[in-house]
């Protein structure tokens, strides 16, 4: 359903007259009238064009056989009052291509400056891709949205250069969306340069599924940055995250979370995501730097999952890798899963173990084929240590606050930095179906960057004050 809202500036004015009756009265001219278009309920086909703003006005869905499109450069603010969500059923589609010159931005509707974590629902997309839950829903929407199914080749749209910014919301008590939520999304399902800033949950969040992505941003985002859950199969190549040090959620925030299931249980299809070339920089710059008690771990590997990460750099975080149940153990030690080619620059303690894990093994399972090191001491010289592996310690956000992070950082690696080179694509995961033609193997760097910063000229990394209403 759509209607206009129109917003009109509402001018007071006080005449008065000392003159005689006959003097005309003054003429008053309107002040120009912004319009917004509101969306609600269920949308049919139809293409949002970019000379329009839109307003998503409570849960809004694209279901079963309906395709919206939106153009690049276009503007969508979710409404706070009503929690607006907008959501992409099994069989609906979302054709979201922005350019780097014009992206598609999701955003707050709340005033330039007062733009806040949790203002509205975020983005929400289905499909009928494989999980290993029997129709499992997405908490929090109404009525319920069940996901998943038998397609792996399903597409549930095309998303491209897109940016959703203080999104994330609790719908209902303990149920919270995430910046972009994929639940069984299937790898018709197109996706590359998407950026998830200053969430009120997660950032990205894959239930399931197996669709593809390249080049994300995970910027000062509440809890997880890359959560993945319920047998996301997928591949990723090339994540950055940026961690906000006073951003953090009660369940503990990490870099990666991961989990085969909501429990112990040995469902299959195992989560086996895999994901390459990604950077991390953590909340924690130094030595001693201080930061929310919630910030947790780089890596947290929970309830048999096994997911494969290889030639990604970490950085910050308190802890860096974590087995939380000793079947994680076993599926790294079985192949299911495999770590490598990865550096951790940790301020703090490396590993932690819990629910049968042992640390010893958590230790043994990273160090066979990554590496681990700590940086200097608060009064050492931790920024240059930074530099020789090419990372800019400038970019961390903790020595800024929400209102000075710079809005467009250089993410290239310094001049003769380690991590320019060292990446390796020989592991048999590279191999495998599905995975073998999609990774870029030539890529020599470890980490998300080389020479080429590619969040240059789409990416936004303070939005607080920016200005998206037309003019």
């Amino acid at each position: 359903m759509k209607k206009n809202l129109k917003f009109a500036a509402i001018a007071a004015l006080l005449a008065f007259s000392f003159a005689c009756s006959e003097d005309p009265e003054p003429i008053v001219t309107p002040e120009p009238e912004d319009e917004l278009v509101a969306l609600s309920g269920n949308l049919s086909t139809q293409t949002l064009t970019a000379d329009k703003q839109y307003l998503l006005q409570g849960q809004v869905f694209v279901r079963s056989g309906q395709t919206v499109t939106i153009q690049p450069g276009t503007v969508i603010y979710g409404e706070k009052r009503s929690k607006g969500t907008l959501i992409v059923d099994r069989g609906g589609k979302l054709i979201a291509r922005g350019t780097k010159e014009n992206p598609i931005i999701m955003t707050s509707a709340q005033a330039e400056g007062e733009r806040d974590r949790s203002d509205w629902g975020g983005l929400v997309i289905a499909g009928r891709a494989r999980t290993n839950q029997v129709d499992p829903a997405v908490e929090g929407i109404d009525p319920v949205l069940i996901f998943g199914g038998t397609d792996d080749n399903d597409s549930s749209g095309e998303y491209e250069y897109l940016r959703v910014e203080y999104a994330g919301i609790e719908l209902t008590p303990n149920n919270e969306t995430n910046s972009i939520t994929m639940a069984g999304v299937g790898n018709g399902t197109f996706m590359e340069h998407l950026m998830v800033s200053f969430g009120g949950d997660d950032g990205f969040e894959w239930f399931g599924g197996n669709v593809d992505a390249r080049y994300l941003i995970s910027h000062s985002t509440w809890d997880d940055d890359l959560d993945v859950d319920y047998g996301y199969s997928g591949n990723v190549q090339w994540a950055l995250v940026v961690r906000n040090p006073f951003y953090a959620d009660q369940s503990q925030s990490n870099a990666f979370e991961c989990d085969n299931g909501p429990n112990d249980n040995d469902v299959q299809p195992y989560t086996t995501g895999t994901f390459s070339n990604v950077t991390v920089y953590g909340p924690r710059d130094r030595v001693g730097r201080s930061i929310s008690g919630n910030n947790f771990h780089a890596i947290d590997l929970r309830r048999r999952t096994a997911v494969s990460i290889f030639n990604s750099v970490f950085t910050g975080f308190p802890t860096g890798v974590r087995f939380n149940t000793q079947s994680v153990t076993d599926q790294y030690n079985a192949g299911t899963g495999v770590l490598a080619n990865n550096i951790i620059i940790n301020p703090n303690a490396n590993y932690a173990a819990g629910g049968g894990a042992a640390v010893a093994d958590v230790q043994s399972i990273w160090e066979a084929k990554n590496t681990t090191v700590s940086l200097p001491a608060a009064d050492g010289p931790w920024e240059d240590f930074y530099r020789t592996y090419g990372l800019r310690p400038e970019n961390f956000f903790a020595r800024y606050t929400v209102s000075t992070y710079p809005n467009n950082p250089n993410f290239t690696l310094l001049a003769n930095g380690t991590l320019a080179t060292g990446a390796k694509f020989d592991d048999p995961k590279f191999s495998e179906a599905g995975r073998s033609t999609y990774f870029d193997k030539n890529v020599p760097y470890i980490g998300a960057f080389g020479s080429t910063d590619w969040t240059d000229g789409w990416a936004e990394f303070a939005p607080l004050n920016k200005v998206y209403k037309q003019q």
